[in-house]
C-alpha cells in the first residue's frame, strides 16, 4: 500500500481507491477482494480507504480479514457524499477512485481510467461499463436532467412511454467508449486535485444525486465525463440500500428537490417541489394498487411521511449557497 510498487510505479500513476459501507455485508469483502486481485494483476500498489458509516452488521469485521484497506470506522451514518470526502481528504495520489462496496473491479478497468486520465486533460470523470447479476451491461450513463426529465420520472411516465425521457440513456447500448454528460457514480474516477479545487461531493445531498452534481460543476469547470466500454466491472445494483427501501426513496425524492433547487430556475425548483409533494406519491400509489403491491404502497406512505415531516429542514439546507 506504498506509493510506490516493486513494478516501479510512480505517485504519478499511483491510484487511491476510498469505499463508503454501510452494512453491506460479504459484498464489502468481495469488492476488496477483486481490488487484491486487480492489484496483483496490474503489478500496482493501489491503496485502499474503507469509510465505515456506523454498520451494525459484519461487513467491517470481514473486510478487515482481507488485510487490504485503511479502516476509518464513524459512530453515526454521516451520509455517503460526506463519507466520501472524508476518505478523500487522506489521499496522496494523484488520481481517485469512488467505489461502491457493491462492486468487483474487473480486469485493467482502474488501469484503464487512469491512463484516459493521464492522456486526456479534457476528461474529469471516467467510468466503466457495468454488469449486473444477469451478466447485461446496465444503462448506466445519464444526460444532464432537466425539471422535465424529473416531471416525467416523479409521475411515472418515462416508464410508459419514451417520449417522456427522464435523463437516462437507456436507447445506448453503452457497448462503445464514448463522452457523456455523467457516468454513476458506483465507479467513479478522477484526478484528487481537480477534485478538491471543486470543493468535493456536496454533502447537503446525503445520498443520491451528489455524484451527478459534481459531474454538473464538472462540466463547469470544462471537464469532460469519460464511459469506457473495454474494461466492464460487476455492480449489483441497489446494493446496500435494498435493505430500507422507504429509507431509500425518501433520500431520493429529498435529493432531486435539493437538485433541482440548486441547478434549476427558482420558478422550476418550485414547480418541482410541488409536484413532488403531491402527485409523485398518488402516482406511486396509482402504480402499486395497478399491480397490488401492496408492500409497495406501505413503503411508499412512510418515505413521504418522512419527506412532508423533513421538509423544513430541505428547503433550509436549500437555501443554502
Amino acid at each position: 500500500m506504498s506509493e510506490e510498487s516493486s513494478g516501479g510505479r510512480t505517485h504519478g500513476d499511483s491510484v487511491t481507491v476510498v469505499v463508503v459501507n454501510w452494512n453491506s455485508g460479504l459484498m464489502l469483502r468481495d469488492c476488496l477482494l477483486s481490488l487484491v486481485a486487480d492489484a496483483e494483476a496490474d503489478r500496482s500498489s493501489t491503496q485502499v480507504i474503507v469509510v465505515d458509516n456506523a454498520s451494525t452488521d459484519s461487513s467491517v469485521e470481514r473486510a478487515a480479514e482481507v488485510g487490504h484497506a485503511d479502516i476509518l470506522r464513524n459512530s453515526v451514518n454521516r451520509g455517503f457524499a460526506a463519507a466520501c470526502n472524508q476518505g478523500a481528504a487522506l489521499v496522496q495520489s494523484d488520481f481517485l477512485l469512488f467505489l461502491n462496496p457493491d462492486c468487483r473491479v474487473g480486469p485493467g478497468a482502474i488501469a484503464a481510467c487512469r491512463r484516459r486520465l493521464q492522456e486526456d486533460s479534457s476528461v474529469g470523470v471516467v467510468g466503466v461499463a457495468l454488469t449486473g447479476d444477469d451478466g447485461r451491461v446496465s444503462r448506466s450513463c445519464h444526460r444532464f436532467p432537466t425539471v422535465s426529465n424529473f416531471l416525467f420520472k416523479l409521475s411515472g411516465l418515462s416508464a410508459v412511454s419514451k417520449r417522456f425521457p427522464d435523463g437516462s440513456m437507456r436507447e445506448w447500448a453503452h457497448d462503445a467508449d464514448r463522452r457523456v454528460d455523467h457516468v454513476i457514480g458506483a465507479f467513479y474516477m478522477v484526478r484528487t486535485g481537480e477534485f478538491r479545487a471543486l470543493g468535493g461531493f456536496d454533502e447537503r445531498f446525503f445520498v443520491y444525486l451528489e455524484d451527478l452534481d459534481l459531474s454538473l460543476r464538472y462540466r463547469a469547470l470544462g471537464k469532460h465525463c469519460m464511459f469506457l466500454a473495454s474494461c466492464p466491472s460487476f455492480h449489483k445494483g441497489g446494493g446496500t440500500s435494498e435493505q430500507a427501501k422507504a429509507t431509500r426513496l425518501f433520500y431520493a425524492t429529498r435529493s432531486r428537490i435539493l437538485y433541482a433547487f440548486k441547478h434549476f430556475g427558482r420558478a422550476q425548483a418550485w414547480l418541482h417541489l410541488l409536484a413532488t409533494m403531491t402527485a409523485e406519491p398518488l402516482a406511486r400509489i396509482a402504480r402499486g394498487l395497478a399491480r397490488r403491491q401492496w408492500r409497495s404502497i406501505i413503503e411508499v406512505g412512510r418515505a413521504f411521511s418522512m419527506l412532508y415531516g423533513d421538509l423544513p429542514a430541505t428547503l433550509h439546507l436549500a437555501r443554502r449557497p
